[in-house]
């Protein structure tokens, strides 16, 4: 099953929410990317029918083995991409925000030799 943008976005959001605060509702999601409840609570409708994440009883959201990895590929992507553009003279919001709209579209091949050239090619 495919996903779109909103969705990894949606997953990597709870990734680094549950690292940070340990339980995640849908109401910290709204908080943290400043959208509205409801368009969240559709957004995670949607995850979960997708099996992407489940909701316990107390309304807390967790990802799934297959929600996890997409999460944890996105923030990885995130991560080094940021870091790469601060390091070439991007400032940090610009190249925060610049990683967001490359991390969905670059190709895996592309991304892969990017970490082996950040890796062999390390700032200094």
């Amino acid at each position: 099953m495919s996903i779109y943008k909103s969705g990894e976005d949606y997953l990597e959001t709870i990734l680094i929410l549950s690292r940070r605060n340990g339980n995640v509702r849908s109401v910290d999601i709204a908080h943290e990317l400043n959208f509205k409840k409801s368009s969240v609570s559709v957004a995670m409708k949607n995850l979960r029918l997708n099996n992407y994440i489940t909701i316990n009883d107390n309304g807390y959201i967790l990802l799934t083995e297959s929600g996890l990895e997409i999460a944890t590929k996105i923030y990885e992507r995130h991560t080094i991409l940021t870091d790469f553009l601060k390091s070439i003279g991007v400032n940090e919001e610009v190249a925060a925000e610049d990683a967001c709209k490359i991390e969905h579209d670059l190709s895996s091949e592309s991304f892969d030799a990017l970490k082996k050239f950040i890796s062999e090619h390390p700032v200094k």
